[in-house]
């Protein structure tokens, strides 16, 4: 089978491999020639391209599953919609033929509720940040194509592992952490995570929505003094950003995410369930 990722990073690239270890071919857009090199050294078929720029997809005329997970950098000088909207809709227009299945990584950030509340599928989308609102708006353009019937979207929670743990330097520094102890954090790791994308490749009939999480949301107190005592850190201080900054409005979403539907409709099982697991597998890593 043959394989079509945009956006081969964080999670991507971990999705490519196991892609790989399975036998498929894999193909994967990239912006950057040296980073191609890098691609093709690992054995994955670079493209060089861009969503919002030249892309020439004439050579994935036989595709079976196309996986869309490009994240924003916020150093290309873009907006956020460009990219999450204008460049699936490029995207979705350049494709020589319709893949089998059309994977797309979207987020918890497409909610916006401030309560603690549960959320799952059917709860209300209203985001107020660019991101949830690009996101949003980019489903709904791929629901409303003609590979909309082929699609899976997964709105994953914050994705988290070796390399990618928020604060943990400032943690380790003792600096206060701005935000508030307070509100909801929901996590998955991304190994978890590249799991949840194969069996839903392999297990699901599009099209379908699922949201994407451990399952086990942590007050953020507890989550940064778990950092701190896995770590070997003083204990977390917080420093609540003014209302009117930007961090406060990052963290103003304070809800649950419920991952009911995701567990009766996969058959895969978590690696690390909660972010204890999570915490202690990436530290102990760190500190070998």
């Amino acid at each position: 089978m043959k394989q079509l990722i945009f956006g081969c990073g964080y999670l991507g690239r971990r999705v490519a491999q196991a892609w790989l270890e399975g036998g498929h071919e894999v193909l994967a857009l990239t912006r950057s020639a040296e980073r191609a090199e890098t691609l093709a050294a690992s054995g994955i078929r670079p493209i060089v391209g861009d969503v919002t720029g030249s892309l020439d997809l004439n050579d994935c005329d036989d595709v079976d599953t196309v996986l869309f997970a490009i994240g924003f950098d916020r150093t290309a000088g873009k907006r956020i919609r460009d990219v999450y909207v204008e460049g699936l809709r490029r995207t979705l227009d350049q494709l020589p033929m319709l893949p089998q299945r059309f994977i797309y990584i979207s987020s918890t950030g497409v909610f916006a509720q401030n309560d603690g509340q549960w959320v799952n599928e059917q709860s209300a989308c209203e985001p107020v940040r660019e991101g949830g609102k690009a996101c949003l708006a980019a489903e709904e353009l791929l629901r409303q194509h003609a590979i909309g019937e082929r699609a899976i979207i997964l709105r994953l929670a914050g994705i988290y592992g070796p390399d990618r743990l928020p604060k943990l330097q400032d943690i380790i520094a003792g600096k206060p952490v701005s935000a508030s102890a307070n509100g909801y954090l929901n996590l998955i790791h991304v190994d978890d995570a590249v799991q949840i994308v194969l069996a839903a490749e392999q297990q699901l009939a599009p099209p379908e929505l699922l949201v994407v999480s451990d399952g086990h949301p942590i007050l953020r107190g507890e989550f940064y003094s778990e950092l701190a005592r896995a770590s070997g850190s003083p204990p977390p201080l917080f420093d609540e950003a003014p209302a009117e900054s930007s961090i406060a409005f990052r963290a103003s979403t304070d809800k649950r995410i419920d991952n009911a539907r995701l567990r009766e409709r996969l058959r895969f099982t978590y690696r690390y369930p909660s972010y204890v697991e999570g915490l202690a597998s990436i530290l102990a890593t760190r500190n070998t």
